[in-house]
């Protein structure tokens, strides 16, 4: 793990759970498993806080524990879930988006918790709409678990086969049971009450012994034959979670339409989803691409907004198996011509320009692209196909390699590597410099993190303040103030003060902005770094 990783990890933790939390994350991230002695004594904590601190991270799968065969439980912390904290927002949006406000409660609720119960999740969200609509809405749980079902329904028949939600076994393989840990469970752990900002830590739920399993099934068994119904809703020990691997998988492809829609226009894109859409149930989750589809198939499944013939469409079609970074790729000649789209390219090749662009200017980003294209280019052959001076040429050349932008390979005419008789050939490793990219991503979110708690930490006054004027207005609104009282409220905040709310609203909105742009570069680099490792 880089320092970049570490210190984005640790704001994170610090931001969603408190110090407590930072500090025992933080040690398990930069020494590896460790029990829970060690654990105590490089984190100066007390044995109590470290145990509800390792509560909160197993319950919100950011931690594991493996039991040794002969020694005690270690635990360690995985650093790619903590990391996906930064994409929570993104997360909850795309619930509101595609199931409304039930679905952004419920997908908010279970990320909040780790993991819960479907019908405690789903009453909680009950009550969050009735609070939010004042009374109006008359919902019940039921209809909240009614209306999450259709949304999901609706998906599957849109979208393919979908699960949202993903359960949580209540009958793992693991002991019941560790050393060091008060029997704590990562199955078993009741909710926790922690939301953003947050530092306390709630008190978790102790795993049930054999004979309490025993004694509850019994008397559920006793109350079945005698004709009553089991106290509670009867989804004890099942607990439900955010499958990320499906939105993660429509990210990917809204990364691929949006990817093919700047590089070719509106209509190549449309197609591109009507692909993604058709072969969506079909196609495995790991696979490099989709499954094989006719001209013909993909020709009835455009959206009746697109009035395109069928040669067109194959125009089309030519044009995105010709492109050179093969968002499409032709299988086969029956029926029109079958085609699959290449799921796990994720943009490396279409991102890694933009670096020395960035960095040393336009020439450079010139002999970046031609070296991209060339794959092997002497300095001469450079010099040539980019139309820079030899000087100019040498220099930027050396810049991209003392930053492993470019990396230079020597062959030998002779066994003695004499200089004169070796062909030095400069070449672009994508993946090295799509992991530099990465780095960086890394360090600007940091920086941007870094950088808001400082604007808070500055005006922390003047926001305490405006949070208690808006206390007393609401308050006074409730109980029907007049409004020269209300105005005489509000004039507590002089104008200069709101000026300064202003401005400041507006830098925490550009850097929560900017965040969630950083998160969607690190989404598609993260992806390209994936899927290039997995390819044979």
């Amino acid at each position: 793990m880089t320092q970049a990783e570490l210190r984005l990890c640790s704001l994170l933790l610090q931001e969603y759970f408190g110090e407590i939390v930072e500090k025992v994350g933080n040690s398990l991230l930069r020494t590896g498993p460790r029990p829970l002695r060690l654990l105590v004594g490089d984190t100066g904590l007390l044995p109590d806080q470290v145990k509800k601190a390792l509560c909160v991270l197993l319950q919100h799968q950011l931690a594991r524990f493996e039991a040794q065969p002969r020694g005690p439980v270690e635990y360690s912390a995985l650093s790619g879930p903590i990391l996906r904290l930064l994409r929570y927002p993104r997360y909850i949006y795309t619930a509101k988006s595609l199931y409304g406000d039930p679905g952004e409660l419920l997908v908010e609720e279970l990320l909040l918790h780790g993991h819960l119960a479907m019908s405690r999740a789903v009453s909680r969200v009950a009550e969050r709409l009735s609070d939010s609509r004042e009374g109006a809405w008359g919902g019940t749980a039921r209809k909240v678990g009614s209306g999450v079902g259709r949304g999901a329904g609706a998906w599957v028949g849109v979208r393919g086969q979908v699960v949202v939600l993903a359960v949580v076994s209540s009958r793992p393989s693991e002991p019941r049971g560790h050393p060091g840990c008060g029997c704590w469970q990562p199955w078993r752990v009741g909710s926790f009450s922690l939301g953003k900002q947050g530092s306390g830590m709630g008190k978790g739920k102790r795993r049930r012994s054999c004979d309490e399993e025993e004694e509850g099934e019994h008397k559920a068994k006793r109350q079945k034959q005698e004709g009553g119904t089991p106290e509670g809703p009867g989804d004890d020990g099942i607990y439900w979670q955010v499958n990320l691997e499906r939105f993660h998988q429509h990210f990917r492809d809204q990364a691929l339409v949006s990817a093919v829609s700047s590089r070719m226009d509106q209509t190549s894109s449309e197609v591109v989803r009507t692909m993604l859409r058709m072969s969506e149930v079909t196609t495995a989750s790991g696979a490099a691409h989709t499954q094989p589809l006719s001209s013909n198939e993909i020709f009835r499944s455009l959206p009746a907004g697109y009035n395109i013939g069928k040669q067109v469409l194959d125009q089309y079609l030519a044009l995105l198996a010709d492109d050179p970074l093969e968002f499409v790729g032709k299988s086969g000649d029956s029926g029109g011509g079958t085609y699959t789209v290449s799921i796990l390219w994720m943009g490396g090749p279409f991102h890694a320009p933009n670096i020395p662009n960035l960095e040393f200017g336009s020439r450079c980003a010139r002999i970046f692209r031609l070296l991209l294209r060339k794959k092997h280019l002497e300095q001469k052959q450079v010099e040539d196909f980019a139309m820079i001076p030899a000087k100019e040429a040498k220099d930027m050349l050396y810049r991209l390699l003392s930053e492993n932008l470019v990396s230079l390979q020597e062959i030998p005419k002779t066994p003695d590597h004499a200089p004169s008789r070796t062909f030095y050939l400069y070449t672009v490793n994508v993946v090295a410099a799509a992991r530099l990219l990465l780095h960086r991503c890394y360090k600007s979110v940091a920086n941007l993190m870094e950088r808001r708690q400082h604007e808070t930490r500055e005006n922390k006054r003047l926001l305490e303040k405006s949070q208690r004027v808006e206390a007393i207005l609401a308050s006074m609104q409730a109980t029907g103030a007049e409004p020269a009282q209300l105005r005489e409220v509000e004039e507590m905040i002089t104008g200069p003060e709101r000026q300064q709310l202003e401005s400041l609203k507006r830098s925490v909105s550009k850097i929560d902005a900017s965040e969630n742009q950083v998160d969607e570069t690190i989404f598609v680099l993260e992806s390209f770094i994936e899927s290039t490792v997995k390819r044979p």
